[in-house]
């Protein structure tokens, strides 16, 4: 690919919950035992432990169920929390990964609307409390590769794309999703650079956005998104390259023919459409084969193998059907 760069209380959906009350949650889930819970979720019980603790305690809390897409939550040990919000790619705050953890305070997210247009029956602007509250909440825990060889899993909070989607009716004509990002030189400093055409945008086939596992996340590790991690919703991807998951939303268009993503404009030899995790496809300079993962050490660490679609190739592989991956990358 070429690139760059337990069960427990049942609270209501997608509402955020006072910190004392959140807490009390946890600790019944712990001392309830929170090995069926870890069933549910596909965790091992370690791992569940690690998705249900909090995370430093400063953030929102927001209160989600297990997972319900079968199959999809990884039992893969968890990237600690700070690894997650202080490594990250988000240009509109810099280039360097710490950049973004150093720079996105400066980010409002309150108020906040997305404006959803373009092929669709319904279209509508809707405000982060709506939005927050338009389907019940999901803990997912995906594998996240990026394109340049390192890749976490995370603990999300959010429900499918799909929810929103299925909402505004796309009409007939309806064969692409657009993501179009906050720009805003007041708030970004990362804007001044000529690195990329702004503001920020990213698409995907309709079949790729609707299908369950694309994530519209408003939260990790139980807690409102860091600004420096795409707050306040994103997208998740998790079959994709990183950068295919756009953060800080604020348009989504639904257009009839394919158009061209921020990063295939700035390097189209490089940067494909699809952007699919796909280890038999090199970047022109580096491979793509094997992969780093943050947490587990230093730049020497041994690598381990990436996988097809990141793993997910039985949850999504039908989707690319009869395709050609080398050239459609």
């Amino acid at each position: 690919m070429r690139h760059r760069i337990a069960q427990g209380l049942e609270l209501p959906a997608a509402e955020i919950t006072p910190p004392s009350l959140y807490a009390t949650r946890r600790r019944w889930l712990l001392s309830a035992g929170f090995g069926a819970g870890s069933a549910v979720l596909g965790l091992s019980p370690d791992a569940f432990a690690q998705a249900t603790a909090a995370g430093p305690g400063k953030l929102a809390k927001l209160a989600a169920s297990r997972s319900a897409v079968g199959g999809a939550s990884t039992m893969e040990k968890l990237t600690p929390y700070n690894d997650v919000t202080t490594y990250n790619n988000f240009y509109e705050f810099g280039t360097d990964k710490d950049d973004p953890a150093r720079n996105a305070h400066t980010l409002k997210t309150r108020p906040w609307t997305v404006q959803v247009e373009g092929e669709v029956r319904k279209p509508q602007t809707l405000d982060i409390e709506t939005l927050l509250k338009l389907s019940p909440m999901e803990e997912r825990v995906y594998r996240m590769r990026c394109v340049e060889g390192w890749s976490m899993v995370i603990p999300w909070v959010g429900y499918s794309l799909s929810e929103l989607i299925k909402r505004v009716e796309p009409t007939g004509n309806a064969k692409f999703v657009q993501f179009v990002t906050l720009a805003d030189r007041a708030q970004m400093p990362g804007l001044r650079s000529s690195v990329l055409e702004w503001p920020y945008v990213e698409a995907l086939r309709l079949d790729e956005a609707m299908h369950p596992l694309t994530l519209l996340a408003f939260g990790l590790y139980g807690e409102i998104l860091p600004n420096q991690n795409g707050a306040p919703l994103r997208l998740v991807v998790p079959w994709k390259y990183g950068f295919k998951s756009g953060k800080s939303l604020v348009k989504i268009r639904f257009v009839e023919k394919q158009l061209l993503t921020s990063w295939e404009k700035a390097a189209p030899q490089e940067y494909g459409f699809y952007s699919n995790v796909n280890p038999k496809v090199d970047h022109p300079r580096w491979s793509q084969a094997t992969e780093r993962r943050i947490g587990e050490g230093g730049l020497f660490d041994k690598k381990r193998p990436t996988l097809m679609f990141n793993g997910y190739e039985p949850q999504v592989g039908q989707l690319y059907a009869g395709m050609d991956l080398k050239r459609q990358f």
